[in-house]
């Protein structure tokens, strides 16, 4: 690429205001710019008309700047002296394209006031200030994008539509205002937050019912139902992962934590037949049963991840009042369990579009990582986590355990410890997550390790593959060191 060639429009105001020109254009010429300058191209004999006229005409000068200080402008608007001569060519090629890009003014010095002062052919383009000695560098650079045609903010390519607004219907939650007034009152610490934190999490968990389909009657096809609404959902998963990140960070205050309980037992209604309904088939609201356990697994993910482990053991150890459904007809207390179902439409779509997956589910999960602020692998540990907390409250209850790590189908064939326990071979560490696990030294998961070898608690396995749990939690080598 050869220099671009550059030509310098100033007044002779004075000697000072000379030598500022001289300096830019030897900073020009250091930048690689091939600078045109009447002090050094204008030689003995020379016409100076001729000059002016051929640097502004002159198609191999890609770039003209115009030196403006109040002289420079009152010549130009008089047509009067060599700026004058220059202005008549100048403004004649300015006002013939609007697009024109060869011409910028550069500011050397403001008036009295501190204004600028253009001249008129010029006031409504856009220039490029370089009177501010602190701001000088910066502009410079401005100026020298300008010329290589490089600017700093590039148009992006022009994208395709988005595929969810092809769609007849967009469901609105209505959380966006009630989402910026929390995260601004949270990271800002006003002393509103607690406030707009439950006004989040009322909005949400009203909102999540807007996506309770109608029932499907027994239609062959009703997964893609369930597969588009949990698609439409996924403004939810975004932005509970910014609002839960923004918590895990910047709020400390006690009194969260129960909200954030609160607001997952406000999302059990949504798990079963709602009132009213008398027929109905069991796939359907599987897609609410996926929005509310991802909406679960995102929050521990990422509270692990912030090692807010003291959010973590209360929402794992804590139970959730579960209002008497139409089906059961009585209210318990239900541990985080519930909050995990096998969905029964996505085995049937498994089957019905042959995909040979061996969960469906999971890929899902997966696939809607990508580029969250989240790793899978992160949102794999919190699945394991709450299996081994889950396996060991129903050891010590005597019951069936009720979480079924799905994400896990991936470590399956893979294996490999999970990064929480392996820092957990720190004896300080591991004191730091016992209450997540339920347990007070390592004694404590012996009988977990006992239960796993004698295999009463149930290793998850899809067709011949199955995790080692013992060997993700690295129980070997837990507290093993100072």
């Amino acid at each position: 690429m050869s220099a671009p060639k550059l030509f310098i429009s100033y007044c002779w105001s004075s000697t000072d205001h000379e030598e500022w020109v001289l300096r830019l254009g030897s900073e020009l010429r250091e930048s690689g710019v091939d600078v045109i300058l009447d002090k050094w191209d204008l030689k003995e004999g020379h016409d100076a008309n001729a000059f002016m006229e051929k640097m502004v005409t002159d198609e191999e000068i890609k770039k003209v700047i115009l030196v403006i200080d109040e002289q420079y402008s009152e010549k130009a608007n008089k047509r009067t002296g060599g700026v004058g001569t220059e202005t008549q060519i100048i403004s004649a090629e300015v006002y013939e394209s609007v697009e024109q890009n060869k011409f910028v003014a550069v500011i050397a010095k403001r008036d009295q006031e501190g204004n600028t002062k253009l001249p008129v052919f010029y006031k409504s383009r856009i220039y490029i200030d370089l009177s501010d000695e602190d701001l000088y560098g910066k502009n410079f650079e401005q100026l020298l994008r300008w010329v290589y045609d490089k600017p700093l903010n590039v148009k992006p390519e022009l994208g395709n539509k988005p595929a969810f607004l092809e769609e007849d219907k967009s469901i609105s939650i209505g959380t966006s205002v009630a989402f910026r007034r929390m995260t601004e009152a949270v990271k800002n610490s006003r002393p509103h937050a607690h406030g707009a934190i439950l006004e989040y999490f009322n909005i949400l968990a009203s909102g999540i019912g807007k996506f309770r389909l109608e029932p499907s009657c027994g239609e062959n096809d009703f997964d893609q139902k369930v597969i588009d609404s949990i698609s439409s959902a996924m403004p939810i998963h975004n932005e509970l992962i910014e609002a839960f990140s923004t918590l895990a960070q910047y709020d400390t205050n006690k009194r969260t934590i129960p909200v954030i309980h609160k607001f997952f037992e406000s999302l059990i209604k949504y798990l079963d037949c709602p009132e009213g309904v008398n027929q109905y088939h069991e796939c359907d609201w599987d897609n609410l049963q996926f929005i509310v356990q991802e909406c679960f697994l995102l929050c521990i993910t990422i509270f692990l991840k912030y090692e807010r482990f003291d959010v973590v053991e209360h929402l794992l150890t804590q139970r959730y009042f579960e209002e008497g459904s139409p089906r059961s007809g009585q209210s318990k207390m239900r541990s985080y369990g519930i909050f995990r179902h096998h969905l029964k439409s996505l085995d049937h779509r498994n089957s019905r579009l042959r995909l040979r997956r061996l969960s469906l589910h999971a890929d899902i999960l997966k696939e809607r990582c990508s580029d969250s602020g989240i790793s899978f692998e992160q949102m794999m540990q919190a699945d394991f986590v709450l299996y081994v907390t889950e396996a060991m409250h129903g050891l010590n209850e005597g019951r069936r355990q009720e979480w079924w790590p799905e994400t896990l189908v991936f470590k399956s064939f893979r294996g490999g410890t999970f990064e929480l326990f392996l820092r957990a071979e720190s004896k300080e560490y591991f004191d730091r997550i016992t209450g997540i696990l339920g347990v007070k030294s390592k004694a404590d998961l012996e009988a977990f390790a006992q239960a796993i070898r004698d295999e009463k608690i149930y290793v998850p396995k899809w067709d011949y593959e199955r995790i080692s749990p013992l060997e993700l939690m690295n129980f070997a080598q837990l507290c093993s060191r100072a």
